[in-house]
């Protein structure tokens, strides 16, 4: 059967999210390095393309590519366990605790930077010949993204901050449906049409991904974006990982969870 009913890939969340937190240390670095990684090199195709193109929607139609690669080998995004190991908790999975459950969040988010960043110093290498020149098109735009995607929210206060939150929110409720896309299938194409999808609406939409930012806004500022550290941390990343926590488990975890594993009694007429 190439399809598998809710009751049944819902209950394979909740196995996942419980793998997730036996996990060794060491795989779980390396299997979040690698998504980190992988993602990066797809938001620079993808950016490439638009620049090439003169077409956003060309470059979000491909960029998914990299979302499908990384969960058809296995690697593990911050906003993926965010959406999945509360579910193990709350289903009362031997072990499953919330020390548990943040060490698990700390170690991928850190497997998920170094993966992200040692992309952008290499494509960032790679576009300057060695640092050599300005990165022509390429560093104008991821430049002029991570100023946008600062100091643009920067500049309306507190309803900035929020308006990052809201965006962090819609991303995660679309990439944890892609998450849980990979598991509704037992084929590969099954999978990959139903993780295209919202990823593709999410990358078009402009949401939010930290970890998509985590490789875009080093990159950014090494091709000469004109904002700080802290402009990144306290105006995007901050907010973007607390809005994916807040979206993926409220409107796809959680959802998801509770009408399909935790149902209530049918009504009698």
């Amino acid at each position: 059967m190439s399809y598998l009913a809710p009751s049944e890939f819902v209950t394979k969340m909740v196995d996942a999210g419980e793998s997730k937190i036996y996990m060794s240390t060491r795989d779980t670095v390396i299997r979040a390095f690698m998504a980190g990684a992988i993602l990066a090199l797809a938001a620079v195709f993808a950016v490439s393309i638009a620049v090439a193109t003169g077409s956003h929607l060309v470059g979000s139609i491909l960029f998914p590519v990299g979302f499908c690669m990384l969960y058809l080998m296995g690697f593990d995004l911050l906003t993926g366990v965010f959406m999945l190991t509360p579910l193990a908790w709350l289903d009362k999975r031997p072990g499953v605790t919330w020390p548990q459950i943040l060490r698990n969040w700390g170690w991928v988010f850190v497997g998920n930077f170094m993966g992200a960043l040692t992309v952008a110093l290499m494509m960032s290498f790679i576009f300057t010949y060695g640092f050599n020149t300005d990165g022509g098109d390429i560093a104008t735009k991821v430049a002029s993204i991570g100023e946008a995607r600062t100091i643009g929210y920067a500049k309306y206060g507190i309803a900035g901050w929020f308006t990052i939150f809201v965006r962090g929110m819609l991303c995660n409720w679309m990439v944890s449906l892609g998450v849980v896309g990979a598991m509704i299938s037992t084929n590969v194409s099954g999978k990959v049409i139903a993780m295209w999808m919202p990823i593709f609406l999410f990358f078009f939409m402009g949401f939010e991904h930290s970890v998509v930012n985590m490789f875009l806004f080093p990159f950014s500022m090494i091709m000469g974006g004109d904002f700080l550290i802290s402009d990144y941390l306290i105006w995007n990343e901050i907010p973007t990982a607390l809005g994916n926590l807040v979206g993926g488990l409220a409107f796809t975890g959680l959802t998801l969870y509770t009408t399909h594993i935790k149902t209530k009694p049918k009504r009698t007429l």
